[in-house]
């Protein structure tokens, strides 16, 4: 396992991956000092920490100064995020989803962009109250046009992405320190609920950046599980599937979230490898979710699989990752990302024509560009 194969990671992730699956490794080196992990027993082990092996590290609260602490703060922001997105999901009238999406998704549509568009317009109200200055919902949009968007990064010059930066990190900063002087109860969005968790002197800039994960949840990684789901529904042959099966399906085929890295504190035996602190060990829900020990025919797209109330209890299934820092809100997202396909199904006939072949890998994976086309009616 300690042979130099990281170059072929490099230049190929994913077929990287799906070669070595075919070996039934449980482990596979990616880097230097990286350990991608794909049996599903060690790989929950892993996340759940419960013997302390690895560093407390949550991927959603992990920002350029460390690990936001204290955990009490993260449980704040979690429980009341999610209370705030289920009272704004269900105060929504009937049909109301369904009428956004039509007057949101034009005719012919460009994805995975679409997906992430739509996610953030529908619940850009849970980030931030429609009674907020107009300033930060411009700075919001620019954040999903430049640094949210499949390659969005990679099309920014340098200078332009540090210029952005400073601008968020710079009004964001100063929105938190005016709704901690003017805190309202219950919050009315994500940026009351961060400011109002913070501990006396926290650093406004490291708020800032959780807030931002809650922004890139929202358009990022729901945006992206919704363009998975439409582009293996435009795909597939039949079509007829639940939209609830599908989501789970892309969820499991291609999770966005599919490199989660931790670090040890001590020497030990991971999956048959030794690891010490100077390692990564990355589970990958790619390679645990393809993993044939727990799924027939993994690599295939088979919505028919999650026919079974209790499939999701499977335990290659991780898409929100597991234990004490799984997603809060992962039920309420998987069900609001299979009413918007469903509201996009309501449309008519639609035909799916991709460009490229393999997904775009980043931080978050995104499904291979695809035109969304519904045909004119008579």
């Amino acid at each position: 396992m300690k042979g130099e194969v990281w170059p072929d990671f490099q230049r190929d992730p994913l077929g990287f991956l799906d070669r070595r699956l075919s070996d039934g490794d449980g482990i596979v080196q990616t880097g230097q000092n990286e350990y991608c992990l794909g049996d599903a027993d060690h790989a929950r082990s892993v996340l759940r920490n419960a013997d302390g092996s690895y560093l407390e590290h949550s991927d959603f609260f992990h920002t350029r100064h460390g690990y936001f602490e204290p955990r009490s703060a993260q449980l704040k922001m979690r429980r009341e995020a999610r209370a705030l997105l289920r009272a704004f999901l269900d105060a929504r009238a009937p049909g109301a989803l369904r009428d956004f999406i039509r007057d949101r998704l034009a005719s012919t549509s460009q994805w995975p962009d679409a997906g992430n568009w739509l996610a953030y317009r529908y619940l850009s109200p849970v980030l931030l109250a429609p009674d907020r200055p107009q300033s930060l919902r411009r700075l919001f949009e620019q954040l999903v046009e430049r640094s949210v968007l499949a390659n969005a990064r990679a099309r920014q010059p340098r200078w332009r992405r540090m210029l952005l930066q400073f601008n968020t990190t710079l009004q964001l900063s100063r929105a938190i320190a005016a709704r901690q002087r003017e805190a309202r109860t219950p919050p009315a969005d994500i940026l009351d609920i961060v400011a109002g968790a913070a501990e006396p002197g926290q650093r406004l800039d490291e708020l800032a950046e959780v807030f931002l994960s809650f922004l890139f949840a929202i358009a990022g990684s729901v945006g992206f599980v919704l363009a998975w789901s439409v582009y293996l529904w435009g795909t597939h042959p039949r079509r007829d599937a639940p939209a609830e099966w599908i989501v789970q399906e892309a969820l499991r085929l291609w999770p966005v979230a599919w490199q989660l890295g931790r670090r040890p504190v001590q020497a030990h035996e991971i999956s048959g490898v030794r690891v010490d602190v100077s390692d990564e060990v990355v589970v990958c829900p790619y390679l645990v979710q393809r993993n044939q020990a727990h799924w027939s025919s993994p690599a295939e797209f088979r919505p028919e699989r999650w026919a079974d109330p209790q499939a999701w209890r499977n335990p290659a299934f991780i898409p929100f990752g597991h234990g004490p820092h799984r997603c809060v809100a992962a039920e309420l997202a998987t069900q609001l990302v299979a009413d918007m396909l469903e509201s996009i199904r309501g449309l008519g006939d639609a035909t799916v024509a991709v460009r490229g072949d393999r997904p775009t890998i980043a931080a978050a994976m995104a499904p291979p560009p695809f035109t969304l086309t519904f045909r004119a009616s008579g």
